[in-house]
């Protein structure tokens, strides 16, 4: 095998490498972003505050298996596997691409739905432990707007204080628990739309790298045969 074949099997090997990396992150923040939110498995409004976290652990796994597959593509050289593989990355990079462009664009509708969803669970909130105990807890906050929400109870629930056996004025979470989600999602849908953009760019240049060593194993064994 020549030369320039062996360079660029070993550049897209090392590329498959970092792209598992990054295929591992992604599932690692989507899980994180996902126990922020598991507790509201059964409340049908708010499952939409988990599409993000979800898409990411999906879209890191598919990154994961593709990458896996661009490294045995490069290891056996088989022309096959190194365009099928191009192809999925490609795929791959345009469904990111076109992730990260609705987040973009639909960045203010999303934040409206996290803010209804914390006005659901406000509405339906209960006597018992529920989803803005649930809410409150894994947020620090107390209350859909703020700790004021509570004065006509007489006392703050336990979930709004950081010691739930003594919760009172001095330990209550201060902010309101809606501005607290919508800011969390805020925050965080900055750093899923750039990681998303420096992925697809990755995810660019391993397709250019897959083309060429399909295309330089294609011309050596056409060469070979004569």
């Amino acid at each position: 095998m020549s030369c320039g074949i062996s360079m660029v099997k070993y550049i897209l090997f090392i590329f498959n490498l970092l792209c598992s990396i990054c295929g591992i992150l992604l599932i690692v923040f989507g899980a994180l972003l996902f126990s922020k939110v598991h507790n509201f498995d059964d409340f049908a409004e708010a499952l939409r505050t988990q599409q993000v976290p979800v898409t990411m652990i999906v879209l890191g796994t598919i990154i994961l298996l593709i990458s896996w597959f661009g490294c045995c593509g490069a290891i056996r050289e088989s022309y096959c596997m190194s365009m099928t593989y191009s192809i999925l990355l490609f795929v791959l990079m345009i469904g990111q691409l076109a992730l990260v462009i609705y987040m973009w664009v639909q960045k203010d509708k999303y934040l409206q739905i996290m803010g209804e969803a914390v006005e659901k669970a406000w509405d339906n909130r209960t006597r018992r432990s529920d989803y803005m105990d649930a809410l409150q807890i894994s947020m620090k906050c107390c209350g859909r707007n703020g700790f004021s929400d509570y004065s006509f109870q007489g006392k703050f629930p336990p979930s709004c204080c950081s010691d739930t056996n003594n919760c009172r004025m001095e330990t209550v979470y201060q902010r309101g628990c809606k501005a607290t989600f919508i800011d969390f999602w805020d925050r965080n849908s900055d750093i899923i739309k750039y990681a998303g953009l420096v992925i697809a760019g990755i995810e660019f240049v391993g397709f250019v790298f897959a083309c060429c060593l399909a295309n330089s194993i294609r011309n050596y064994r056409r060469r070979a045969e004569y």
